[in-house]
């Protein structure tokens, strides 16, 4: 059976706080920095209180692109508020579990923000998996989506800036 075991990694240059905020807005449904490949929309709960429920749609060609859609279920499991987000995956098209952690660098200016992901295909999906290399896919879209994020909250400083 197909397993996968990645961590992802990036620098952002923002404080651990505005990384945070910024993680959980997005899983809450903000659609700021993980679209196109990812969407997100509360299920149940909120996603920073253990047991609330978020609904993840992997749009495989992009928001409103067509292509097959993978959905599932991530229930949180673990909260250390600023620090760590860990969520089950129970329902659809995977099964398994992922810890969001931000690490502060350089005396907190800036954030190193990972993603672990330890899952397997659930239904349909294995049989891709066969096929196609949905880690590398994964990998390459969670990259992106913390490339999107170190940029959005780079534009949010500047207009902070512009105000004061």
């Amino acid at each position: 059976m197909t397993s996968y075991d990645l961590i992802d990694e990036a620098v952002v240059d923002a404080p651990r706080e505005a990384v945070w905020d910024a993680l959980l807005a997005e899983f809450r449904g903000g659609g700021r920095w993980w679209v196109p490949a990812n969407t997100f929309a509360v299920s149940s709960g909120a996603p920073d209180v253990v047991g609330g429920e978020v609904a993840v749609t992997v749009h495989t060609k992009g928001v409103d692109k067509g292509g097959p859609k993978l959905r599932f279920t991530a229930r949180t499991t673990a909260v250390d508020p600023g620090r760590r987000l860990s969520v089950e995956y129970v329902d659809g098209a995977f099964r398994g579990v992922s810890d969001f952690v931000l690490d502060p660098v350089d005396d907190g200016a800036r954030t190193r923000i990972g993603m672990h992901f330890r899952g397997r295909p659930h239904g349909w999906l294995r049989l891709l998996a066969k096929v196609a290399d949905i880690g590398a896919e994964h990998s390459r879209a969670t990259s992106a989506a913390f490339v999107s994020l170190n940029q959005v909250l780079a534009k949010e400083r500047a207009l902070a800036k512009e105000r004061a």
